[in-house]
């Protein structure tokens, strides 16, 4: 049997235990084992184990459990009760204001976080019930949090970033400013949707009747401060070059915790809490890795990327249908893995390619990333929707929360088209800073 062949049987392999609901990072490392005994007998093993150990202990992947950190000590802190305060009082008699303004605290939670989770639960906690309780329509209030809260994988910091970056050998730094702009335009997107919507059809997002003055709503504000300056501190350390991203990392984790205890909330409990969500997430995504790293020698070997690349210039097509081809592929899988499975299966092959076809591998690294975005509120997988379907009152179904988010995957991929046609979008600032 030529290597080709074990490479497709573990392939399957890995699809048969990803169906039967087998984890990523175990489904990936245990068709590899298999793979590299069949190859090399056991003392193939030995390699195996040096590798994955080398991959795991990667200082790039140290900002992954900081990130992690900071994310779940911000979301013990109150603070997206007093962001929501913000939002009330300034945009509240706007037709469809609380929802564009739960999207902008979205956009702040995801410049702060690098999660998708944090900001999800927090507006499906606080927000989702004040904006059902004033009459907005039930789709508009739950998918602008579902597909706000997907935001925290594209606008800097990203934990799929940095897991793309360590395994396509990209700056996570360029990764970081390349995903910025992208980030604001999807979400002043869906702010402008939003916002036209409801001021053609009131009802979908009724302004609400009550009224501060402009004392009461410049005194809100001061609920911005701490989390402008965290945002400054970790994006402004990475943009001027004073620190790499995983030292940002740390600055944000320090920054976090001195912001729990100005505010008077860094107790043992939410403290805990906070670590031993870390630990969990973080197991989550080192097993993904080692499980990954096993994968791509058996593809290494077999040489797959050469044989995919002899497969594409057999078909006579140009390269922008070969880069639609990769979108659409990551399209369909986000349906049904975890992003990080399948930067782990697709980067491998991916990457040397789309350098051969000479597209830059930053650039790629946002559209992919807008691609996950996707791939969190695109059933039946939807991360974020089972987020959401945790936090709804019981009045609202998952079909609902389906068809919430038909919108927003719309303007997600007009987001990703616009990005496609215009590059420097994403690439202006990697190379203004030069990170």
């Amino acid at each position: 049997m030529d290597t080709t062949m074990i490479v497709i049987l573990i392939t399957m392999a890995v699809a048969v235990l990803l169906l039967s609901g087998v984890p990523v990072g175990f489904a990936l490392g245990g068709a590899a084992v298999g793979g590299v005994i069949y190859l090399w007998g056991f003392k193939g093993l030995y390699m195996l184990a040096n590798s994955a150990y080398a991959e795991g202990t990667s200082s790039i992947l140290l900002a992954v459990p900081l990130f992690i950190f900071m994310a779940n000590v911000l979301k013990n802190t109150g603070l997206a009760d007093e962001l929501y305060g913000i939002v009330y009082k300034w945009l509240g008699r706007v037709p469809g204001g609380l929802a564009a303004g739960t999207v902008v605290i979205c956009a702040i939670f995801a410049a702060m976080a690098g999660i998708s989770s944090v900001a999800t639960v927090s507006m499906g906690l606080i927000a989702l019930p004040s904006m059902l309780k004033r009459g907005y329509n039930k789709e508009i209030a739950t998918g602008c949090i579902s597909a706000g809260g997907a935001l925290g994988i594209l606008i800097p910091p990203s934990i799929i970033m940095i897991i793309y970056g360590s395994m396509a050998e990209v700056s996570i730094g360029q990764l970081f400013m390349g995903g910025l702009v992208p980030g604001i335009l999807m979400a002043v997107i869906f702010c402008i949707y939003i916002l036209v919507r409801s001021f053609f059809n009131p009802t979908l997002g009724p302004p609400v009747a009550e009224r501060y003055t402009l004392k009461e709503k410049l005194l809100s504000c001061k609920g911005v401060i701490l989390p402008t300056l965290l945002i400054v501190l970790v994006l402004g350390s990475i943009y001027t070059g004073a620190a790499t991203p995983t030292e940002a990392a740390g600055i944000g984790a320090l920054g976090s915790l001195i912001c729990a205890m100005i505010q008077r909330r860094a107790t043992v409990k939410n403290i805990k809490e906070a670590l031993l969500a870390t630990v969990s997430l973080n197991a989550m995504v080192i097993w993904i890795v080692i499980g990954a790293v096993a994968f791509t020698h058996i593809l290494a070997y077999a040489g797959v990327s050469d044989i995919v690349k002899q497969a594409i210039d057999s078909l006579h097509v140009g390269r922008w249908w070969v880069l639609i081809g990769m979108q659409v592929t990551f399209f369909l899988l986000g349906m049904v893995l975890d992003p990080a499975g399948i930067i782990m299966l697709t980067t491998p092959v991916f990457i040397p390619l789309v350098r051969d076809l000479g597209f830059d591998p930053v650039w790629f690294g946002i559209l992919f990333t807008i691609n996950m975005e996707m791939a969190y509120i695109t059933p039946p997988f939807g991360f974020n929707l089972f987020i959401m379907k945790g936090v709804v009152p019981p009045g609202i179904t998952m079909m609902d929360l389906y068809r919430s988010i038909v919108p927003f995957v719309a303007l997600q991929a007009l987001c990703l088209i616009i990005i496609m046609v215009w590059p420097d979008l994403a690439l202006w600032l990697p190379r203004l800073t030069g990170n």
